[in-house]
Parts: C-alpha cells; sequence; structure tokens
C-alpha cells in the first residue's frame, strides 16, 4: 500500500484578490506597481494581492485594453488606481515601494534597470533574461540597488519542493542519479488563430518594442509576442526555465556543459517563428557528482500530459516531482507520496515580501535567476544553430562544438 503524506500549503485560494487587501490597514502594505498586465501579470498581481500586504498603486502597460482588463479582476468596485502607459511614470510615483514587472521578455532588462535606479524593489516575471549577454548587467542593477530582486520561478518557494530537496535528494535516497526528464504539453492560449487588426489607437507600438529590432506594426506580434524570438524564446524559454531550475536546484549543479536541440513548426503554420514542438538534451558535469543529463520535450499541441513535471531516475529509485506534489519510488520498499497544497505563486509572493519587511534573502534572487536561464540560452543557440553548443568553464560563453 502506498504510503501518503499531505504538506500543508500558503494562503486559501477562496476569497477574492480585493477582498484580502483590505485584511490589513494601507498604511501597512506595500505600495505595488504593476508593468505590464497582460494575462501572467494579472495572475501574479492577483497572487501577491491575496496576500493582504500589497497595495496595487499603479496600472502601467503599453495598450489601454490590457490595463482595463486588470482593474477588472484586480480591484473591488469603485476602487481606484492611478494608470499609465510610461512606466517611467509608474516606477516614480509616490507610494510605490515594489514593481512588478510582467512585460515580454525583452523588455526585463531595461525595465529592471530602471526600477532598481528608482530605489524599487523588484519581483521581475521568468525568465530573467532575454539574451545571454545580459548576466552582468542584472548582476550589477541589483548589486548597486540593495534592493530585493526576486525573479519568478516560483517553485523555489514550494513546500513539497523544499520537502523534496531536504528528504530526498539530500539524503542520497534516489542513489546514482543519471537522467532527470522533463515534459510539459498542451497550451491552448499559444494555439489561437491571430487575425490581423489596425494598430488600436491606445496602443503604444514603440513603447512594445522598446530595444527590440525597429519593424512596422503587426497585431501579431503584439497579441502572441512569445512567437517571435524578437521578444520571447517560446518553449525553450517560457517552459524550460521552470524545470530546469527544478533540477538544477535539485542536483546542486547549475552549469550546463552542452546542449542539442531539435523541433519545428510541426502544424501551427500561423506566422509565428518560434517552434510549436521541441526536444533538449543538455548534458552536465555533475558539480562532483558525476555526469547527467537533463532532457526536456515540449509541445504547443493538444498532447495529453495529466502531469507535467521532471522524472529523476537514479539507480536506487524515481522521483516524479510535479507542481501537484511528489511520488518517490524507491527500487526496494513503499512508495511516498506527498501532496502540495496552496498556491505557489502565493507563496513566492509571500517570500518577496518577507525579504523586503525582514531583509531575508529571497527563494529566487537574482542569481538564481540567471542562473536557470543558462540552459535556456544554451538550448536556444543549439536550436537556431543546428549544431551542439558548449559553454566554456566561467558560464560566461557560449559556441559552436568544433
Amino acid at each position: 500500500m502506498r504510503r501518503r503524506d499531505f504538506v500543508s500549503g500558503v494562503g486559501a485560494a477562496t476569497l477574492t484578490a480585493a477582498s484580502y487587501s483590505r485584511i490589513r490597514g494601507a498604511n501597512e502594505r506595500i505600495g505595488m506597481a504593476l508593468i505590464g498586465s497582460g494575462r501572467r501579470g494579472r495572475e501574479v498581481m492577483k497572487a501577491f494581492l491575496t496576500t493582504g500586504r500589497v497595495e496595487l498603486r499603479v496600472l502601467c502597460d503599453i495598450y489601454d485594453v490590457q490595463r482595463q482588463r486588470a482593474k477588472s479582476m484586480l480591484l473591488a468596485s469603485g476602487e481606484s488606481v492611478h494608470e499609465t502607459d510610461a512606466h517611467e511614470e509608474a516606477i516614480a510615483r509616490s507610494g510605490v515601494d515594489a514593481v512588478l514587472i510582467g512585460a515580454p521578455d525583452h523588455l526585463h532588462l531595461s525595465l529592471t534597470q530602471a526600477a532598481l535606479r528608482a530605489g524599487r524593489h523588484v519581483y521581475l516575471e521568468k525568465p530573467t533574461s532575454h539574451h545571454f549577454e545580459e548576466r552582468a548587467a542584472f548582476i550589477e542593477a541589483v548589486k548597486r540597488s540593495g534592493r530585493v530582486c526576486q525573479t519568478g520561478t516560483q517553485q523555489r518557494s514550494g513546500t513539497h519542493y523544499i520537502r523534496a530537496k531536504e528528504e530526498i535528494f539530500a539524503r542520497g535516497r534516489l542513489g546514482r542519479l543519471v537522467f532527470a526528464r522533463a515534459i510539459w504539453h498542451d497550451f491552448p492560449w499559444q494555439r489561437r488563430k491571430i487575425e490581423p487588426q489596425p494598430k488600436p489607437a491606445g496602443l503604444s507600438w514603440e513603447r512594445f518594442l522598446g530595444p527590440a529590432p525597429k519593424v512596422a506594426y503587426d497585431w501579431i506580434r503584439y497579441d502572441s509576442w512569445r512567437y517571435f524570438p524578437d521578444y520571447g524564446g517560446g518553449l525553450l524559454a517560457d517552459i524550460l526555465t521552470h524545470w530546469a531550475d527544478v533540477a538544477q536546484w535539485m542536483m546542486n549543479d547549475a552549469r550546463p556543459l552542452s546542449a542539442t536541440a531539435g523541433g519545428g513548426i510541426y502544424q501551427l503554420n500561423d506566422g509565428r517563428v518560434n517552434p510549436d514542438t521541441v526536444n533538449a538534451i543538455i548534458r552536465y558535469g555533475g558539480n562532483g557528482n558525476g555526469p547527467w543529463n537533463l532532457t526536456f520535450e515540449s509541445s504547443v499541441l493538444s498532447i495529453r500530459n495529466d502531469r507535467p513535471g521532471i522524472l529523476f531516475e537514479g539507480t536506487d529509485g524515481t522521483l516524479e516531482l510535479t507542481r501537484a506534489g511528489y511520488v518517490f519510488q524507491p527500487n526496494r520498499g513503499e512508495a511516498v507520496e506527498v501532496r502540495a497544497e496552496g498556491s505557489l505563486e502565493v507563496a513566492h509572493a509571500a517570500n518577496f515580501l518577507d525579504a523586503i519587511a525582514k531583509g531575508s534573502t529571497p527563494s529566487a534572487g537574482i542569481e538564481i535567476g540567471l542562473e536557470a536561464c543558462r540552459p535556456v540560452h544554451l538550448a536556444r543557440a543549439a536550436y537556431w544553430k543546428g549544431h551542439q553548443m558548449v559553454m566554456d568553464a566561467s558560464g560566461t560563453r557560449i559556441s559552436v562544438v568544433p
């Protein structure tokens, strides 16, 4: 018979974000600006409001429709918030202590630098960096500011992930571990048919482009920016970042050595450039514990995927680790199942707020966020170059295998 353990989570999800926001007095809460109020930005901001420790003071987005959607989702009837399409105004606004950056990947560095220069704490959605060369600039900006910067790999704050680290990996219960297999499929939002449309009056195209190449307005580039390497890395950034971070954390090894990757647009010939289906194999040195491989497969297509996560395969057992919990199956003995409860989003938001209030170290600081991007940049380079790519010993240079 399988033994079951249950893990208590953080926060209840039954009350609305708006009702939670009134649990404490306004002068006890951290004032936040949301920069990038699209679908993901709204989800994370809702988690912050759910903690009861935050007041949303500024909504910033380059598209007025997205700002209205955020107001409808996050604010109670009659509640007001300052709105702007200019991040400079949002960051400078009185009463803003921290900034949640939910903007497209290519804007992450410039927005983070601006917020930190202004003395704001930063919660930055993943992936931290869009270009491999941005690493030093991120580290310097955070170090110089003295402010808290939390990156959006929320598994780092999950109780059952921490428990797996302490009870399975720290005790060596998997034996010699060679393979970590990460899978996540089926993303309906990225299969939508995007029809062309004239530029909306309330959309600031130049602000959307930011440091990206200057091109003429094209609705699909805005509405589905993840399809285009200029703005996002697609599945190799959106999804691999999460699972690579978990694998590197569990294995105490954040230095990938090489990667190969393949895939393509297998079905969705709709104007996208990033692949709708991809595989990658990333090799690690083992940090003194012997080499191991992280294999990754992901597709936007409607491939059944009941439990997206990572399967760790060792000589003494296996561990299936997902957001729903984990199952440890030793080669000899009884299986152990741990279920997750509560919200990873709320737990990660609370961890960030604790770091601000108590001066503690955030669970996914800037170094961790950038380490999670190393295998992403390595795999992306392998995919686009069509060759095996290697990373040098310093972790600062990627090149083609001779």
